[in-house]
């Protein structure tokens, strides 16, 4: 079980989320951060990450690809070293102060060399008001590498607030719920400050979980409440 939950457990943070959109055109990201985390889960054993993307936004269609360094399918008996992420969708308002955002999204680890495959796919939806989103992401297929999985779900509640001199607050909760695998059920929370400099943005943030048994093979636990610093640069 160990073995399995270590896993998925950086699988489930496999995503980093998702860009906010520009206007129409081709927006660039690239950015280092001393780890991976995604989901309250550190994907890199806690160790550092790079990362980068792009994204194409044409009225309220977006679509992009993005991608990090791992090392939770090593840990696993597998080779991957590197997740792809690719996504599309559609985001603008239904009212004022009221906002949407639908769309899927493949989470791929090109040869990964794993019994199950932790190839996923995730359907999305959100609604933004004012400063705090609520969003849901809905797995259909396996999660990361669960046998069994399909269904799987995620409810998660953010916000962001402008503090005063160009500083961003943004608090998070959520809860990730692993269909037929209830031990592996969780709820993470983090808080993030963040400021841009010429378009180079520096964040830190307080990351943790409630989750059990998400352990590297090195008896880290992926989880647990720590800070990660982070910067990135959009262009």
């Amino acid at each position: 079980m160990k073995k399995t939950l270590a896993i998925a457990a950086a699988a489930v943070l496999a995503a980093a989320t998702l860009p906010a959109l520009a206007a129409d055109g081709l927006a660039y990201n690239i950015g280092a951060f001393t780890e991976y985390s995604y989901r309250g889960l550190s994907q890199t054993r806690l160790k550092p990450a790079v990362q980068g993307g792009v994204d194409y936004t044409q009225g309220t269609f977006y679509a992009g690809a993005w991608a990090s360094n791992i090392k939770w399918i090593k840990d696993g008996g597998g080779s991957a070293s590197v997740e792809v992420d690719l996504y599309a969708g559609y985001k603008g308002e239904i009212s004022k102060d009221l906002g949407y955002d639908v769309g899927v999204l493949a989470y791929q680890y090109p040869s990964h060399k794993l019994g199950i495959s932790p190839n996923t796919g995730e359907i999305y939806g959100a609604l933004t008001y004012g400063p705090a989103t609520l969003k849901y992401s809905h797995s259909v297929t396996n999660l990361f590498g669960f046998a069994d999985s399909k269904n799987s779900g995620y409810l998660d509640l953010s916000a962001s607030f402008d503090v005063g001199s160009g500083i961003t607050l943004a608090p998070h909760i959520g809860h990730q719920r692993v269909a037929h695998t209830s031990a592996a059920s969780y709820t993470d929370y983090s808080l993030t400050l963040s400021k841009d400099f010429s378009g180079v943005t520096f964040s830190g943030a307080l990351i943790g979980t409630d989750a059990n048994g998400y352990v590297s093979p090195n008896g880290k636990d992926l989880g647990k409440a720590r800070v990660v610093l982070g910067a990135k640069y959009s262009f």
